[in-house]
């Protein structure tokens, strides 16, 4: 088992929610945040005062999915979250050791 992670710009939540739906994803974990890495933020003017913006948001997604959809799901995001431009995100999977279910406890791939 896997868990990806995404950090995308938020108005595409909902294409990438919708993307993995087609394919069959349930459930997911969303939650909004604040990061930069090579967008490095941006200045806005505020009556008449410029400020430095450098945390830009963002909404970073969590899945856990078995081993078998790691890559439809990556491919998934890649497509749903692209906009061309700098700060579309990044994709992260790393290992999940255990997964239990707390309604009934269902362990392992029965529990995603």
């Amino acid at each position: 088992m896997k868990l990806v992670s995404a950090v995308i710009k938020p108005f595409k939540l909902d294409d990438v929610r919708q993307g993995l739906s087609e394919i069959g994803i349930q459930g997911m974990t969303v939650t909004e945040t604040k990061g930069f890495g090579r967008q490095k933020g941006h200045t806005e003017l505020y009556r008449g005062a410029e400020y430095v913006i450098d945390f830009l948001p963002k909404v970073k997604i969590e899945l856990a999915v078995n081993d078998e959809q790691v890559d439809a799901v990556i491919e998934s995001i890649t497509k749903s979250a692209s906009t061309g431009k700098i700060g579309d995100g990044k994709i992260f999977v790393s290992e999940l050791e255990q997964v239990v279910r707390i309604r009934t406890g269902e362990t392992g791939s029965d529990a995603i």
